[in-house]
């Protein structure tokens, strides 16, 4: 009599031998019935999303669950080649619209919404269940994509990062939920790659692309194409998970809350607003997008920071950032918070949160924004040849990841591997600091970022995984999207301060620098790659171009180094779990004969 669990099993719920459908479902219905009376209380306490997953868990067989982990990796493989193709295409849709210097402000939007979308996303996929939330962020993601594709100004296409980042990271936290639902700790680490492992293809092929896409082409079929793609990859997960719920229903399995009856609309709309914890989403993704976004809007206006309407734009951020927290901390006004604060006042979930903060704030100072342009201008690289050095780290970054997951499962500990990665990734970006020259050879250049896709390989799974396991499975949703937003907010003013600092110094060294004739050109030479691009390697005006922009990478590169000073010492404080011995705050096993 196997003992199926949902936090020890191999795989959560699935059925260890095949069997006929008919035995399968009398077996559901008599255990159903026979743990009713214990579980009935757990599960009218859990919102109407983690019952209905709940409930489907109980449903899977052996087979069904192997198609829903490949339907998982399908629209992984999916989403991963559209973001290594679309990487190379930002720069020249802005240079389209002569703003390129606003690559940065393009990346800050996504940032944020990637930062504040997480929480809800996974508050609608407690709320609503999994099933509707993957449709939701997939309907998000074409419209992005169309506002892209359709866009004929930089007002346009900077909005339409929007729908694309709310959808591409609902999708991000929405393979993760799913996953943390199926599977055990120790088996988590690993199951938890399965949407990274497509880098290790699509880094290579997405590039050469892009490039094709705008020899044969415009940047616009490359956002446009993905319309069609992307609903046809997600396809076999969607059916899965549908049939799987609705298997669940007819077995009775998910059943109405006990608490719930008619309500008036007003009844619905506020128990919507409180468990979505509205104000909470709109504090939040306020505070962070008005101090933010004027940290690049301000360096491409005339009076810089002493414009009226960016200084009102920082005061009323810094309100919204202030009330935030009060606002969450409220059981009146948020008795369903966006963010668990009390995960925080664990030592390995408020070290692991700031951790992933510093750790891609550092990676937004040194391999994003810029690179791909530097590349391009510096070190005469191609489209395909600039874009797949700059996806090295995720190339090795997955093979990293993928060892240490490994390690993790046999080890059964995963902090060590957390200090090792941290060393690892600040001694790549020192290299790169040292190596990253004009003039640097091809294996500079590529070994640099090897070694930094190595150490973050190494830090950002194991620091995951140590926040999910201070966490219940009821919080398992919440402790993650509180990690990714974390990553995502640090991402979010990397790329702010990114390009407060480009938009500040190009043009300024650009004047410096430039041969006198062609100083009048500073303006469109800063606004678009192509015009930079024009200039022969060797030529004084391309010489002085390529100086600005290696002085303002190397003080980029210097940032990065100084943010990366604390990660060691927060690996240290995270608790070193045995992760074998965990055990989640969750209802008792459920035994299926």
């Amino acid at each position: 009599m196997p003992l199926l669990d949902a936090r020890d099993a191999p795989s959560y719920g699935t059925i260890s031998r095949e069997e006929d459908s008919a035995y399968e479902e009398e077996q559901l219905l008599q255990n159903h019935h026979e743990t009713d009376g214990e579980l009935s209380d757990g599960l009218d306490e859990a919102q109407e999303g983690v019952r209905k997953i709940e409930a489907i868990n109980m449903t899977w067989t052996t087979r069904s669950l192997m198609i829903a982990y490949c339907s998982i990796f399908l629209m992984a493989f999916c989403t991963s080649l559209e973001g290594q193709t679309v990487a190379s295409l930002s720069a020249y849709a802005t240079s389209a619209f002569s703003k390129h210097s606003l690559v940065s402000t393009v990346l800050v939007i996504q940032n944020v919404v990637n930062a504040v979308i997480k929480p809800p996303m996974a508050k609608i996929a407690d709320v609503f269940g999994r099933f509707e939330a993957f449709c939701l962020s997939i309907l998000i993601y074409i419209l992005g994509y169309v506002q892209m594709a359709a866009s004929n100004n930089v007002q346009t296409y900077a909005s339409a990062q929007i729908f694309y980042a709310a959808g591409s990271t609902g999708l991000q936290i929405l393979q993760q939920v799913f996953i943390a639902d199926s599977s055990d700790l120790l088996n988590r680490a690993f199951l938890a790659l399965l949407p990274e492992f497509p880098f290790l293809i699509t880094v290579w092929l997405g590039p050469t692309i892009a490039d094709a896409v705008l020899r044969s082409s415009s940047w616009r079929w490359g956002y446009g194409m993905w319309v069609v793609i992307l609903p046809a990859a997600f396809l076999p997960l969607a059916l899965s998970l549908l049939l799987n719920q609705r298997k669940a229903r007819r077995l009775n399995l998910i059943r109405p809350s006990r608490r719930k009856r008619k309500r008036s609309l007003a009844a619905v709309i506020r128990k919507t607003w409180y468990d979505l914890d509205i104000g909470g989403l709109t504090l939040l993704s306020t505070a962070v997008t008005l101090l933010l976004v004027p940290l690049t809007l301000a360096a491409n206006t005339k009076q810089g920071w002493q414009t009226p309407s960016i200084v009102i734009m920082m005061v009323l951020g810094l309100v919204c950032l202030v009330a935030t927290p009060l606002y969450e901390s409220s059981k009146k006004l948020a008795p369903k918070p966006l963010l668990s604060l009390h995960l925080l006042k664990q030592r390995t979930a408020l070290a692991g949160c700031a951790l992933a903060f510093w750790y891609f704030m550092a990676f937004y100072f040194s391999v994003q924004p810029y690179l791909n342009s530097y590349l391009q201008v510096v070190q005469g690289y191609d489209v395909g040849t600039a874009g797949r050095v700059t996806q090295t780290f995720a190339f090795t970054s997955t093979i990293a990841a993928f060892g240490v997951s490994i390690l993790i499962k046999y080890t059964r500990r995963y902090r060590i591997f957390v200090t090792i990665g941290c060393v690892v990734y600040m001694v790549g970006i020192a290299l790169m600091l040292l190596c990253r020259q004009e003039g640097a050879t091809h294996f500079q250049v590529l070994g640099t970022q090897i070694l930094v896709g190595f150490g973050g390989g190494l830090v950002n799974v194991p620091v995951q995984l140590g926040v999910q396991a201070s966490a219940s499975h009821q919080e398992v949703a919440a402790a993650t999207a509180m990690f990714l937003t974390s990553m995502e907010m640090g991402g979010a003013v990397g790329a702010a301060i990114s390009g407060a600092v480009w938009s500040h110094l190009i043009p300024r060294k650009l004047y410096q620098y430039l041969p006198d004739e062609v100083k009048p050109q500073v303006g469109e030479i800063f606004g678009k790659l192509t015009k930079a691009l024009e200039y022969p390697m060797g030529s004084p005006a391309r010489h002085a171009i390529n100086r600005a922009y290696q002085e303002t990478m190397n003080r980029l590169l210097t940032f990065s180094i100084i943010v990366t000073i604390p990660l060691i010492p927060l690996s240290l404080m995270m608790t070193n779990y045995k992760l074998d011995q965990v055990r989640h705050r969750d209802p008792e096993p459920i035994v299926l004969i």
